[in-house]
């Protein structure tokens, strides 16, 4: 929605009568009328599975040409939309509420991520991600009780540590948050732990020990114990 509305304040969307719609694929007059906005067309194979293949008409671009005539900073909507959180963040530096918004979502490791990529594209351990990123720069004021499921899947180290540091920010804030984990580090960066098992499947779920990190590790019942 920002980056739409940023399109429609130019000189040119403004002088061509256009509103914020125009630069959206989802609906209206912006978006290319061949694949509706999606960049792609499906090709039906007599004996093969069918292939997606690139739309003819916009060449993956989603929009038609009127709507990529208009240009903000040398980049057309569709440009900025194949962006990546990363680059966006630069790219977007003198508008202060919208940079704020994408540091949030690079600090949970979702740098790599473009403006425009589809949602049912995400992993379950992005789409957490990105829901909490949206939280923390909406900055929800009530208590507000967070449940995560297994969040650094296939996150670096280093992200780990910064997704770390914002579920601190939550608690600090007066939330609550409940993560279910393997992670070590988040283990040991919890307040409290509930460690079930002592297998898994038929042979787990039985808690085993609960507690502090440091009371955890001291538990001769716990096999987490002994790597915490």
């Amino acid at each position: 929605n920002d980056v739409r509305k940023i399109f429609a304040r130019t000189k040119a969307a403004r002088a061509k009568g256009y509103d914020g719609s125009r630069f959206s694929f989802n609906t209206g007059d912006g978006r290319c009328g061949e694949c509706k906005g999606t960049g792609v067309k499906d090709v039906r194979m007599a004996f093969l599975p069918d292939a997606t293949v690139p739309c003819p008409e916009c060449l993956g671009r989603r929009f038609n040409p009127a709507t990529l005539a208009v240009q903000f900073a040398g980049k057309n909507v569709a440009d900025v939309l194949n962006m990546r959180v990363d680059e966006a963040v630069d790219f977007f530096g003198e508008l202060q509420s919208l940079r704020s918004m994408l540091e949030t979502f690079r600090s949970v490791g979702l740098g790599y991520l473009s403006l425009g990529q589809p949602a049912s594209t995400f992993s379950g351990g992005e789409a957490q991600r990105v829901k909490l990123a949206t939280e923390l720069a909406v900055g929800r004021s009530e208590a507000t009780l967070f449940i995560l499921d297994e969040p650094t899947v296939g996150l670096h180290p280093a992200d780990v540590a910064h997704l770390i540091t914002l579920l601190r920010s939550l608690v600090t804030a007066g939330h609550s948050v409940i993560v279910v984990e393997h992670n070590l580090d988040v283990m040991k960066s919890s307040d409290w732990l509930i460690d079930i098992g002592p297998e898994s499947a038929a042979d787990g779920g039985v808690v085993v020990a609960t507690g502090t990190p440091s009371e955890i590790a001291k538990s001769a019942e716990s096999q987490t114990a002994r790597f915490l």
